[in-house]
């Protein structure tokens, strides 16, 4: 596969040859081919589009990292994408949970339509794991435990977009089971993927705080793929469309946070516009000015941005009014941490069982919450003490890398530290 940058060594050359020799109209077809082959244009060739759309949380305070999934899904599948393309990892444990109100149904917004009818459900409970995933991606098989056993059966002419939404921290991404996603890990699959030729360019999309420090550094401009984060590599991103902490305040019957921020602002931008006009590069500008809580970043090969999202998102085009970005935020929007928005879910089941038998149970699941984050920062805390003295505590737990280097050197020294400090917390 050719993702030779356009301004490599002999690309210019060859560029400005094949101008020279060329009568003009086919000197400018030259030229878009060999544009597009650099991922360069909006040019796109007919091969096959395919998704990849992972949830990697499960239980019902995270009800928005699912319901981010399955309104992605309705995007694809609106735009023309088939099911057999399009690979769904969601633990499945929303749509019927005795907290929704609603059973069967899955909203992305208050309000809003079910975006839960329909999607496949080829990765759920146990094969929720980043194994799975991994084993998906390069279309490993043989590889899988569990599940529909679909892979991307996709090859060098094809479009492939990745979209994940969940928690984070830096250098990893959750998953519902198992192992997290680690940065290098991810990273040695796309260079797998590149190998293996299973696709022309690739477009990832991700929702996790400290997004950024899973491709910071690490992912290059010649691997045909360009990616959005939610955040950089130091800080959080934000759900959305929250209820408030008190019933009094705000009788939400969902008690829950619908979206994220930066998942909401792409996905309302698409059902907005028409895929086959609007570019990539257009919907990052959009995103990132509604995302005004965090910094929207872009890495790879940002030339790709030119594309339009049909390109990626289904090709079936579709006549819609444009909406302008204002009207896009629903009056009763309300940005959270993503680290705390669990937190609200927990406080409205207090609010809600005062007085009934359900209290102290409601209660004693709040103050576990708040133990166990309590327990951790300390824990945290007085491991790099120890390591690096009392002084430097407080610049070691906020300081991170600049520019373009990855945020860790050692990856099995992070893993083992992640490892260690959960089994400290679980102690």
């Amino acid at each position: 596969m050719m993702t030779t940058s356009l301004y490599g060594s002999l690309v210019p050359f060859f560029l400005l040859t094949a101008l020279m020799m060329a009568p003009v109209s086919e000197s400018r077809k030259s030229f878009r081919e060999i544009v597009s082959i650099s991922g360069g244009d909006r040019v796109e060739s007919e091969g096959t589009q395919w998704a990849v759309l992972v949830a990697g949380s499960n239980g019902y305070e995270n009800y928005r990292h699912q319901a981010d999934v399955c309104h992605a899904y309705q995007i694809l599948k609106a735009n023309g994408l088939k099911d057999e393309n399009i690979i769904v990892f969601m633990y499945d444990d929303i749509a019927n949970n005795e907290n929704n109100p609603t059973k069967g149904i899955i909203i992305n917004k208050p309000d809003g339509h079910d975006v839960y009818n329909g999607v496949p459900k080829d990765y759920t409970g146990d094969a929720t794991t980043a194994a799975n995933l991994y084993a998906v991606l390069v279309g490993n098989k043989a590889a899988l435990s569990g599940g529909s056993g679909k892979v991307l059966n996709s090859g060098p002419n094809d479009y492939v977009f990745f979209y994940y939404a969940d928690h984070g921290s830096t250098g990893l991404m959750s998953m519902p089971v198992g192992d997290d996603i680690y940065a290098n890990d991810l990273m040695k699959v796309l260079k797998q993927m590149h190998q293996a030729k299973k696709y022309l360019n690739m477009v990832i999309y991700i929702e996790a705080c400290e997004s950024g420090s899973m491709l910071q550094g690490l992912l290059p401009k010649d691997m045909g793929i360009y990616a959005t984060t939610a955040a950089n590599t130091e800080e959080s991103s934000y759900a959305y469309y929250c209820p408030g902490d008190s019933t009094d305040d705000d009788p939400s019957k969902y008690d829950t946070c619908l979206g994220d921020l930066y998942s909401i602002a792409w996905m309302e931008d698409s059902d907005a516009h028409d895929l086959g006009k609007e570019t990539l590069q257009k919907q990052y500008l959009t995103v990132k000015k509604r995302t005004n809580l965090s910094h929207v970043m872009q890495y790879g090969n940002t030339a790709l941005s030119k594309a339009v999202l049909s390109t990626y998102m289904g090709r079936r085009s579709k006549k819609v009014a444009s909406i302008p970005l204002d009207e896009l935020s629903s009056s009763n929007s309300r940005a959270v941490l993503q680290r705390d928005a669990d937190l609200v879910f927990f406080r409205r089941q207090v609010q809600k069982a005062k007085g009934s038998t359900k209290s102290v149970e409601a209660q004693k699941r709040l103050d576990e919450q708040i133990t166990h984050r309590s327990h951790l920062d300390r824990s945290i805390k007085q491991i790099v003490n120890h390591l690096f003295g009392g002084s430097n505590v407080a610049s070691m737990l906020t300081t991170v890398r600049p520019g373009d280097q990855p945020v860790v050197d050692d990856w099995d020294c992070l893993k083992t530290f992640v490892r260690l400090t959960s089994n400290i917390v679980d102690a």
